[in-house]
């Protein structure tokens, strides 16, 4: 059965489109998610898939060579329909599949899990999903990590765009910081003159009614120079009030740190249990108040935390806090094991989050963007590494005592 187009399927290609990913080159992020998610469920196949048109394609995959398949054959155009897992234990008994391509034919699917990719805007752009050839079901447990990590991937779609968002901002901001002071001398003196002129010329001629030919000429030779000046004053105007509050500035408002965190922590926790790491959770003191994105922040912790997962062994501990430093701040500490055994995070923190080259190759690419993120939030990042005691990230934010006026300008700033 071919599955209906969902109702929203012009915005949601819209969606789609605006974030600049399909057939983009293949990236270690997304590669790491799928292969765990193949481990966590137990399948040969894992893939991120995003529904076009008519195909579907493979962000990454593991278990199959192909980069895309027919969306009218795709489970996961169903699986998209829904918000939350489509489980097809076995698709030789599912009326939907039972005639498909992809289940009498290469790859024989029979097991099929798939958890849409939902958007903070409510569009379900694909699925993160695992196939098996063999019917089976997955426990509650393998359920609750694919959903987390469906989380984890369309955030890390997200934060991408706004980076790159926030980069184009930043860059039209410093623009206009260099032709500030051509601008300041073309509204404070350049301009006076002619200004001066047109209106005694107006003034006159509505007083009198006479057309001054010798005024009217010195007006237009005053004029003819500063032409250029006039619409350079307008563009860059125009371009100064896109640049402070586009649709793709970050929203910034008063929100609790605490709660963020702890939100944060409870969207890895599924994915830190299937490698039996423990999240010692102390983000549960007083509300600190801050000034940031609440969606944009919360996907940039959940990033850190499930770095501080991935690079985890298993078994190993993770403590996560929030406290007053020199400003509201998070600690994440990424604890040594008893045995003597180290977290991996530092080097992918270090060279991916503090380092920050202008470009990230491998696997720490996710890192940077979220250093982009908490710059514009005007975090510090403070990271540290002992041995007994393991890596140790702190980000300190300004605290939200603000005036109107100063929060205005920071929202200009991002």
């Amino acid at each position: 059965m071919k599955a209906p187009l969902p109702d929203n399927e012009t915005d949601r290609l819209a969606a789609l489109y605006a974030l600049d990913i399909l057939d983009s080159e293949p990236e270690q992020d997304f590669d790491d998610i799928v292969a765990l998610a193949s481990n966590v469920c137990g399948t040969p196949m894992s893939l991120v898939t995003l529904l076009d048109t008519d195909r579907q394609w493979f962000k990454a995959r593991v278990g199959t060579e192909k980069t895309e398949t027919d969306r009218d054959n795709a489970f996961c155009a169903h699986a998209i329909l829904g918000r939350d897992l489509m489980v097809v234990a076995d698709a030789t008994q599912d009326r939907r599949f039972a005639d498909n391509p992809l289940v009498t034919g290469d790859p024989g699917i029979r097991f099929y899990a798939g958890a849409p990719l939902v958007t903070t805007d409510g569009f379900a752009l694909g699925t993160l999903c695992v196939v098996d050839n063999e019917p089976r079901r997955l426990d509650i447990e393998q359920l609750q990590a694919l959903r987390a990590l469906a989380r984890q991937v369309t955030s890390q779609m997200e934060l991408r765009r706004h980076a790159v968002a926030l980069a184009n901002t930043t860059a039209r901001l410093q623009e206009l910081e260099r032709r500030k002071d051509d601008l300041a001398a073309l509204l404070g003196g350049d301009l006076r003159a002619p200004l001066r002129l047109i209106s005694a010329y107006v003034e006159k001629l509505g007083k009198t009614g006479y057309h001054d030919a010798e005024m009217a000429d010195l007006i237009g030779r005053a004029t003819a120079g500063h032409i250029r000046g006039f619409l350079d004053l307008l563009h860059h105007l125009s371009t100064m009030a896109e640049a402070g509050f586009g649709t793709e500035s970050l929203h910034m408002r008063q929100i609790d740190l605490t709660r963020i965190t702890q939100r944060a922590v409870e969207a890895v926790r599924p994915i830190a249990a299937t490698k039996q790491i423990w999240i010692l959770n102390q983000a549960g003191g007083p509300a600190l108040p801050i000034i940031a994105d609440p969606v944009r922040l919360e996907q940039v912790l959940t990033h850190l935390l499930f770095a501080a997962v991935k690079y985890t062994p298993t078994g190993g501990r993770v403590r996560v806090g929030t406290e007053i430093e020199a400003g509201p701040a998070v600690r994440l500490d990424d604890m040594d094991l008893p045995d003597g055994m180290r977290p991996e995070l530092f080097p992918h923190l270090y060279y991916g989050a503090i380092a920050n080259p202008a470009n990230i190759p491998g696997p720490d690419r996710g890192l940077a963007v979220a250093k982009k993120i908490l710059d514009a939030h005007h975090a510090t990042v403070a990271l540290s590494d002992r041995p007994g005691d393991g890596t140790s990230l702190h980000v300190v934010f300004p605290s939200a005592d603000l005036t109107p006026a100063t929060v205005l300008d920071d929202m200009i700033t991002v």
